[in-house]
This record gives structure tokens, sequence and C-alpha cells, in this order.
């Protein structure tokens, strides 16, 4: 399987926005509806721009819902609606999201942040996910490298002085270094990519992302509850990591082992946006993994 312009061509991928819960939620859309439904959730730095060639391979045999998280890409909150940036509230935004879009059963892509969001999904409405593909979407605290040390500082002791310590993690040159950090070959990587996610956090504003990193703790505070959900109701899970991403360590996806024995486990010989160098590899397994594991 190989992520080809003419392959991406023949499955048209339509952009949509569906007003919910005082968001104009953006989101991309592709595949027969009455096919399996794969949710794509981004994270930091990212939007569903990320997922632009993933997308049509996917939507040959599946339903693909991939939507920009509010704080991101093209969504937009509507003026004068109050918004706290949690993860509760993000998550509590895809849960209606997948509501009004009547999907009741679906799989997850979850990277970066999107992760927690999933994660909170799952937990809430276990009976709803499908299969779960983790790429670089941290679910143990053995997974988070020493590049979380300022936002740690800030999850302890939430002053002004050490939220604002978390600002630099916004700048076009820190967007840009978690791109091709780990990454054998930089040019690989295509300038839009952190010039988007540049360009929407000056746009948005830095505000939520702050308020995102600095609210990232209480992720770590649930991991309990998730690993819980793991074990009790044993999800169909592959790994698939960039080994050298420079803040969530291959050691956060060995762990999954722990809680299921059946995840499947890949490294691949790149950073921490895996799916600009190896989306070949990434669709191949995926499109592997699915296949086996959801029914029609």
């Amino acid at each position: 399987m190989s992520i080809t312009p003419a392959l991406a061509a023949a499955v048209p991928v339509h952009h949509h926005t569906l007003d919910v819960q005082g968001v104009r939620l953006f989101y991309r859309e592709a595949g027969p509806a009455n096919a399996p439904t794969v949710l794509l959730l981004h994270g930091f730095g990212a939007s569903s721009y990320m997922f632009r060639n993933l997308i049509p391979v996917l939507a040959q045999r599946y339903h693909v819902l991939a939507p920009d998280l509010p704080g991101f890409g093209q969504t937009e909150v509507a003026a004068g609606t109050r918004f706290d940036y949690t993860f509760d509230r993000l998550t509590s935004v895809i849960d209606a999201f997948t509501a009004a879009k009547g999907v009741d059963r679906y799989a997850l892509y979850v990277f970066d942040y999107g992760a927690p969001v999933g994660w909170r999904l799952a937990v809430q409405h276990p009976d709803k996910i499908t299969a779960i593909v983790s790429q670089n979407g941290n679910a143990y605290e053995v997974g988070l490298s020493e590049g979380w040390a300022d936002a740690r500082t800030a999850w302890a002791h939430p002053t002004a002085k050490n939220r604002e310590a978390l600002r630099h993690f916004n700048t076009p040159e820190m967007i840009r270094w978690q791109y091709e950090e780990g990454v054998k070959e930089p040019s690989l990587i295509a300038p839009e990519t952190y010039q988007l996610a540049s360009a929407a956090i000056a746009r948005i504003g830095e505000a939520p992302q702050i308020d995102l990193l600095a609210n990232y703790g209480e992720n770590v505070k649930q991991y309990p509850q998730l690993h819980a959900y793991f074990r009790q109701y044993q999800p169909p899970l592959l790994a698939i990591w960039g080994e050298h991403d420079p803040f969530f360590v291959p050691a956060g996806a060995e762990a999954f082992k722990g809680d299921l024995p059946e995840a499947q486990v890949q490294f691949l010989d790149t950073g921490h946006f895996a799916i600009e160098t190896h989306g070949d590899a990434i669709a191949k397994a995926m499109l592997e993994f699915l296949d086996r594991n959801l029914t029609r």
C-alpha cells in the first residue's frame, strides 16, 4: 500500500462544518456512509490536515471522519461563547459531534493531544469503540520524556510564572523543531505542515494552547481509569510509534502490552509526526489491522 497522488484522488474528501456546543467544528469526511467508521484525532501543532493523505486511502474501505479540535485548524468557537480549553471540554465537543453525525460505533486513530480525547471517549463509551490505533498517543506515565519538565512544574505549581514558561512551545521555531526532531531526512517534511500550525495559533491566539498544556496533567491523573478500561474491555490496539519522539518515548508504546497482551506494537525510524515521513507504512499497517479487527 502506498499513498500516491493517483490513489489519493480515487476517493473524494469532503470538507464540512457542523455547529455543536457553540463551536463551528470543521471536519473532513470520506468513504461510504454504511462502512465502519474511523475517527481520526490530531494533536498539538497540527489539525486534520495531517491526515490529508491517509484519509483517501482508508476511505476506500471505511467511513472516515477527521475533525479539527477546538483551538486548532479551521474550527472556530462562536463569538461570545465561553469555552474552557480543557481536555474534558474537547472530549465533550467531539462526543457531541459523533452523536450529531449519527455515529454510534467507531475505531479511533489517536495522536498526541488526540489521545487523551480518545481515551476519555473510550472510558465514557466503551461499547462504541471498535478498535484503536495509537500513533504516538501516550497512555502511560512511563511514556513521558524529560521534555515535559516545564509542564510538570506548571501542573504542580500553577503560578502565572510557570504558565508563562509554557509559551515557548507555541513559537514557530519550536513547532518546526517538533516536526523535524528525530527525522533522518528533514527535507521530507513539507514546510506547510508546521507553517499552517503556526498560522492557526497566530489567528486563534496562544491562550488556548497554554491552557491545554497546563491542563495536560489531568490526563496523567486519569491514566488508572484508562488502564482499567483496557483490562476490562481488551479493545484491539495497534501502537505505531515514531521511536525518536522527543516527548513520548518508546516505553509508552511498549506499556500497552501490560494491559492489552494482544496489542500490536510497531516502531518507525522517525520522530513525533511519524505520519509525515512514514505515511505509507502507517496506512499499510492500519488497513491490515482494521481489516483484521472490524466486522462489517
